[in-house]
């Protein structure tokens, strides 16, 4: 444990206004990641472009937050963490107030790239913060606090944006982000303290620059399933962007201090955590995506009404982060992440299975059981991952997983919105009813994630409940 942490020792109230202000500003910021898909029809009539368009306020944040995570152990160890949590806090505010006041969509895009570089700081930098200053016995109940912020607002952030558009434009939902992220901005001066070992080092821009591969993989992902879509520019951009991702991992591997300490990956365990907090999030992503969708285009529901069927999902995915993490604690991390990725394919399964005759109701129930699966999956991997690292490299696990973690989501995203529209227009080609071939296309989507999910399944009985490496 870092001794910096001693300085919660017998106060109790400052370590909860600490952990509190962290979880308001990281909560705040993650419902902006999701918030916009539900404002897009009012911001293309508003600035007057198409929804190819509008998709790059989600997309194009995206892309930052990706290239923004590998950066986040650099400035752990080199920045005070009250003024980079200072810092990130501004910067957020900044690109906020650029996109309440701005006069065109270029502008507005401004905005969400500076607020998006914020929130791919944060992130990482979040969880690093909460596992270091809590003890190895505990961290299950912490992390899922943590889970409670980062799965729980990318779940509610629609229904939140969709309440607010109700009552107000949409700049209401921009006002409501900048004023708490002020308030929060205003409390850290008081109760936000430097809890992170500084070791300076210079920053790697060769390293930065070749991490920009990231962004160019994310983007080709993303035009998959697009109309006239140039495919030798995107082949080209694609292998260019592999080789950068390629040379960025050969030098973490022989640089002295490293920008991001990519030796985590020797451990097997923290590997698997890896890869089963991605598959955690793809059910999680491509649920929230997927089923108002499926609401309005099967059973012809309003979107208001498809937004408010995901409040259910949302709630129970809620109250279970918590009590996941504490049970955790007490059976052990592989058999709640078993009973997690055993929910998820359940989920999947009954949705393959019944997808043609399942009722709103059925709808709802299942969606509850594959993000309450989310709880017991996404942080507790998380957890078990960075038990299985040293302290001192518990800030790169962190910043690897959530990478890792934005890829395979976007891939996930990518692969539903591409199998979707692939059978759907195959079974219209054959001659089928428009609504039978979207739910045959459905289906499809179902049946693929159900495969991930037993993938899911395997990885977890690889794990080991281990001891934590020196």
């Amino acid at each position: 444990m870092n001794s910096k942490t001693d300085i919660f020792s017998g106060n109790r109230s400052l370590h909860n206004w600490f952990v509190g202000i962290l979880l308001a500003g990281t909560f705040t910021m993650s419902i902006s990641q999701s918030s916009l898909s539900t404002a897009y029809p009012t911001l293309m009539r508003y600035f007057g472009v198409s929804a190819t368009t509008i998709q790059w306020l989600t997309t194009g944040f995206m892309l930052v937050m990706c290239i923004m995570m590998p950066i986040s152990p650099w400035l752990l160890s080199n920045v005070s963490f009250k003024h980079l949590f200072q810092a990130v806090l501004l910067l957020f505010d900044v690109g906020t107030l650029i996109i309440l006041l701005a006069p065109n969509f270029p502008v507005m895009l401004l905005g969400r790239i500076l607020e998006a570089m914020a929130v791919g700081i944060l992130f990482p930098s979040y969880q690093s913060v909460m596992l270091t200053i809590t003890p190895e016995e505990s961290r299950g109940v912490t992390m899922g606090v943590v889970g409670l912020v980062m799965g729980s607002a990318l779940a509610v952030g629609p229904i939140i944006s969709g309440i607010v558009l109700r009552f107000t434009s949409w700049q209401g939902l921009f006002v409501v982000f900048a004023i708490i992220i002020t308030i929060v901005w205003l409390l850290s001066f008081k109760y936000i303290s430097d809890v992170m070992e500084l070791k300076r080092t210079k920053l790697d821009y060769i390293s930065v620059l070749s991490s920009l591969g990231f962004i160019g993989i994310l983007y080709v992902i993303n035009q998959i399933g697009k109309p006239q879509v140039n495919w030798s520019q995107q082949l080209i951009l694609l292998i260019v962007s592999v080789v950068a991702v390629g040379y960025f991992v050969f030098r973490q591997f022989h640089q002295k201090t490293p920008m991001l300490e990519l030796r985590v990956l020797k451990s097997f365990n923290f590997d698997l955590a890896v890869l089963l907090t991605g598959v955690s999030y793809i059910a999680l992503i491509v649920t929230t995506i997927i089923f108002p969708l499926y609401y309005q285009e099967v059973l012809h529901l309003s979107p208001f009404v498809s937004g408010m069927a995901l409040v259910p999902g949302a709630i129970f995915l809620s109250i279970l982060n918590p009590i996941a993490g504490r049970l955790a604690d007490r059976i052990g991390f592989k058999s709640v992440l078993l009973i997690g990725m055993s929910m998820i394919t359940l989920g999947w399964g009954i949705l393959f299975v019944f997808s043609s005759s399942i009722s709103l109701g059925g709808m709802i129930v299942l969606g509850m059981l594959i993000e309450g699966g989310n709880a017991f999956v996404m942080m507790p991997a998380v957890t078990m991952g960075a038990n299985s690292l040293p302290d001192n490299l518990i800030a790169h696990g962190t910043a690897v997983i959530t990478t890792v973690r934005q890829i395979l989501g976007s891939l996930g995203v990518a692969c539903a919105t591409i199998i979707l529209t692939v059978v759907t227009n195959n079974h219209i080609a054959k001659g089928e009813h428009v609504e039978v071939a979207s739910q045959m296309g459905y289906r499809a989507v179902f049946f693929t994630f159900f495969l991930v999910a037993i993938v899911g399944i395997l990885l977890a009985t690889l794990l080991k409940n281990s001891e934590k490496k020196g």
